[in-house]
């Protein structure tokens, strides 16, 4: 068995979790934080032998995959944190494998994966790259300043952990494969955009970028402040990265990142449009009648 604790957050994931877990039967210890499921989450959990532990947030960090990498049940300094629609390939359990028969040369790896789309696994187009195997006692989440963020989550949002410690990459990938309907991937997108456009108002978003290189981090920078990048993305997903070679999939799959950007566009915009109104209504002579609640001739009469 690897000598691998894989930690895996879930709510109601019932559709994907048997998948993620087939995979991997060769690690030594498999952990489902699970949040309330209401499905059969936590019972397909227990049918692949992997342990449930209940995770109830307080809204307050740690959220739930530093929780996790915390929690004493889980039993090996190392983790790979997948997510229940993440599936390891068998390439990659042996490069893990033979990584962990030894001691590892870095404190963290990166993994990348590759996304089905319409149920087509994709060839090209953009693909994810993710901090997934880590030595937990090098590894901690930053705290970005987001829990009073309306319709925020528990689990760490699109952020990186901080790696104390030099950081690989592995060269076996997974496949990211999200088997719940497409309102579902919408929704879940459109608190992501929220965030990050509630985040770069407020100038936190360059704090979560730790771990990587100036480049990296200047190229962020001035991609956030692109005009029109929700284009920029499409292209660099449907022409630059060949996502045209998919066929119809990969043109969707473009179609839907490009759609993310512009949702992120749109809130920020939407979020400056609101604090002018609030100004301007704080600088209106009804505001003190509004405060009181004497508005109208029946609130005074009231």
């Amino acid at each position: 068995m690897i000598p691998v604790s894989v930690v895996i957050p879930t709510r109601n994931e019932a559709i994907n979790l048997g998948y993620c877990l087939e995979a991997l039967r060769d690690f030594d210890q498999v952990v489902v934080c699970d949040s309330g499921s209401s499905d059969a989450t936590a019972a397909i959990a227990r049918h692949y032998g992997a342990e449930v532990l209940p995770f109830e947030w307080n809204r307050q960090y740690p959220k739930k995959k530093e929780w996790s990498l915390q929690h004493p049940s889980v039993r090996h300094d190392w983790v790979l944190m997948l997510d229940a629609d993440e599936i390891v390939s068998s390439e990659l359990v042996r490069e893990i494998a033979e990584l962990l028969r030894g001691e590892p040369p870095c404190a963290a790896y990166f993994i990348q994966g590759r996304f089905v789309f319409l149920g087509e696994p994709l060839r090209f187009g953009h693909r994810n790259c993710k901090i997934m195997l880590v030595d937990r006692r090098r590894t901690r989440f930053p705290h970005p300043d987001d829990l009073d963020v309306p319709g925020g989550w528990e689990v760490e949002g699109h952020y990186q952990p901080i790696i104390d410690g030099r950081i690989g990459r592995l060269k076996a990938s997974l496949l990211h494969w999200d088997r719940k309907p497409a309102a579902a991937y919408f929704g879940r997108h459109d608190l992501y955009a929220d965030w990050e456009a509630r985040l770069a108002q407020r100038g936190t978003l360059a704090r979560l970028a730790a771990n990587e290189s100036l480049a990296r981090r200047l190229m962020k920078a001035a991609f956030r402040k692109t005009p029109g990048r929700w284009l920029v993305a499409f292209l660099h997903s449907y022409v630059f990265k060949l996502g045209f070679l998919d066929g119809a999939a990969g043109f969707h799959f473009a179609m839907a990142r490009a759609f993310y950007y512009w949702q992120i566009a749109l809130r920020g915009r939407t979020l400056a449009a609101e604090a002018r109104v609030a100004e301007e209504a704080a600088r209106s002579p009804l505001a003190g009648v509004i405060a009181r609640g004497d508005a109208s001739p029946a609130a005074r009469a009231s």
